[in-house]
């Protein structure tokens, strides 16, 4: 049957557009469809492929590559030639790694689908999708993302749900366009803060990770559903805690000196400061108080606010207090806190 189909396409040359071998227990890729240059879409799932031939680089034009469900055990480079493709679909195989160069040429691909493989990890040159809007790698592996993936300017959709991810990278933040993030079933200890900058988000499923508080700002984001159930998040139960005794470091000290007086805008340590390069890059990491607004170094106490979740999110009736992550700089400032404002007790 898989033979009399391709038979068919082949008589129509250069004008067939289309070729459905679904489902035909295949073992390879037939390399006649190098005949076929004007080959739009190419739908070969359900089958028993384990590799790609050479002459697929050939199919310029096809803009639809569906090789789900089969044996491939990696991102083929022989990709990259497809330079038309704008969706390509490779869930349930057995990809374990892209092969070198295989994101080169794939500068129209707006659709990524890899669910269902054992990928560890996403390589630096994914940066290559310029054009990519929707990613998907659920039931994968991955430990990590990797920066690189932050700068997909154009992705609206990214869906990494089921896999061993401990951290989400600050660039994050880049993704302005982003509108639906999915992180379910994963390993997440903490949300960047950067996360709260993506304004034009508005579904994010985080539930089932070992989240235990948001980054600050998060209450201000315009989410219409938001998911984070299975989390270990904090509870407001204040018990009475000694407060030990404030010592700062003397790096601690003079950093504050510093920060303070350059947002004063001092003349002297402004043009002083660009001569020392390293210390730039410490007073970079510094942050500002919830109570004074001035800025410290050193995260003394962890404290977080309990706030009310926007009335605009769709969320499970269970979530009554949003835990945030909160910034003082002193116990002076943490005792005019206000009364949903708590340190965090080691208990």
């Amino acid at each position: 049957m898989a033979e009399q189909l391709l038979v068919r396409a082949l008589k129509g040359g250069k004008s067939t557009k289309i070729v459905t071998l679904n489902g035909k227990k295949m073992t390879k890729m037939p390399s006649t469809l190098g005949k076929l240059p004007g080959l739009k879409i190419l739908d070969l799932q359900n089958n028993l492929i384990p590799n790609v031939c050479p002459e697929i680089s050939t199919l310029t034009q096809l803009t639809v590559l569906n090789l789900g469900n089969n044996l491939l055990e990696e991102v083929p480079k022989e990709l990259k030639f497809l330079t038309s493709l704008k969706k390509m679909h490779l869930f349930g195989n057995r990809i374990q790694r892209f092969a070198s160069g295989a994101c080169d040429g794939l500068k129209n691909l707006i659709l990524l689908n890899l669910n269902n493989n054992q990928l560890t990890c996403i390589p630096e040159e994914i940066c290559r999708l310029k054009s990519l809007i929707y990613l998907s790698i659920n039931h994968n592996q991955l430990a990590s993302i990797p920066r690189q993936l932050c700068f997909l300017r154009n992705l609206s959709e990214l869906q990494l749900n089921y896999n061993q991810l401990i951290c989400i990278p600050e660039e994050i933040k880049f993704l302005k366009r982003l509108q639906k993030l999915l992180l379910n079933r994963n390993n997440i200890e903490v949300l960047p803060e950067g996360l709260c900058d993506l304004k034009n988000l508005r579904i994010l499923d985080i539930a089932e990770n070992v989240i235990r508080i948001f980054p600050p700002r998060f209450q201000n984001m315009k989410l219409k559903e938001f998911y984070c159930e299975e989390n270990p998040l904090f509870l407001k139960q204040p018990v009475t805690a000694a407060q030990l005794e404030e010592v700062w470091s003397l790096q601690e000290i003079t950093s504050r000196f510093i920060m303070n007086q350059l947002e004063d805008r001092n003349p002297f340590l402004m043009e002083a400061i660009e001569w020392y390069p390293q210390v730039r890059d410490t007073l970079s990491k510094g942050r500002k108080c919830a109570i004074c607004g001035k800025s410290f170094l050193t995260i003394w106490i962890d404290c977080v606010e309990f706030v009310p979740p926007s009335k605009s999110w769709k969320i499970n009736r269970n979530l009554q207090l949003v835990p945030l992550q909160m910034l003082i700089c002193s116990y002076k400032c943490f005792n005019q806190r206000g009364p949903n404002r708590f340190g965090i007790a080691q208990v």
